[in-house]
């Protein structure tokens, strides 16, 4: 889940509908154009986080602050289940497993030295391999396709989560500013792409409970949050 400050609310979006925002977004990617292997890397892109629908069915009570666990809170048991799961969903289309168990070994890269992450890592680059093999493909080529996945992931956290600053993967840097996600250099042909996406609102407060919580969000009301990428050549 996604869990979003808005004032005296909380804005919670779905982790699976944050992916298909992302591969809208990236079907405008100039250099994908003509990729040949746009299908595979656009559905790696748009279902990379397909693995937390059951997840985010309901929020998750943090008893610790009485708050909601996002994506980066929650429990180590969930983050960890989530990938193989997801990647599995993928195995259909090989060149997509791979990319999404590539985007689970990078994006918790922090945790390469961390022993509770030890099985998680030899199980996600496994399935890597696995899928890897299966399309005759090269590391180095996953590698360099991976890049539209995590650019299309920082483009649609940053305008979901409403993070401020500047994220960056390789030579690529994505801003925020109020409801423009920039991103430099230009990857969409000066085109200004409208986004938006679902979210369910409730108050923001310290929960007493996981069923006061609950209770909450079956009452929320559905939002619509609205905003636009552009790609520039500079800031």
């Amino acid at each position: 889940m996604i869990v979003r400050p808005d004032g005296d609310s909380l804005q919670l979006i779905r982790q699976p509908d944050h992916a298909r925002l992302a591969g809208a977004v990236m079907e405008h990617c100039l250099s994908l154009a003509t990729h040949p292997r746009r299908a595979a890397i656009l559905h790696a892109i748009a279902e990379h986080d397909n693995g937390w629908t059951e997840e985010d069915q309901t929020p998750l009570f943090n008893a610790a602050d009485g708050g909601v666990h996002d994506f980066v809170s929650a429990p180590l048991s969930v983050r960890h289940r989530v990938w193989p799961r997801g990647i599995a969903r993928l195995a259909q289309d090989p060149w997509a497993a791979a990319l999404v168990a590539h985007h689970a070994d990078t994006v918790y890269d922090r945790f390469h030295t961390d022993l509770q992450w030890t099985a998680f890592f030899a199980d996600v680059r496994r399935l890597r391999e696995r899928f890897r093999s299966e399309t005759g493909l090269s590391l180095p080529e996953l590698v360099a396709d991976y890049a539209f996945v995590r650019i299309g992931d920082l483009v649609a956290l940053a305008f979901c989560t409403g993070w401020l600053g500047e994220h960056r993967f390789g030579d690529v840097t994505v801003r925020l500013e109020g409801a423009r996600v920039t991103v430099v250099p230009e990857i969409f042909a000066n085109t200004v792409i409208p986004i938006e996406i679902a979210a369910r609102s409730i108050p923001r407060l310290r929960f007493r409970s996981d069923d006061e919580l609950q209770r909450l969000w079956t009452a929320a009301t559905t939002i619509t949050l609205r905003g636009e990428v552009a790609a520039v050549p500079h800031f």
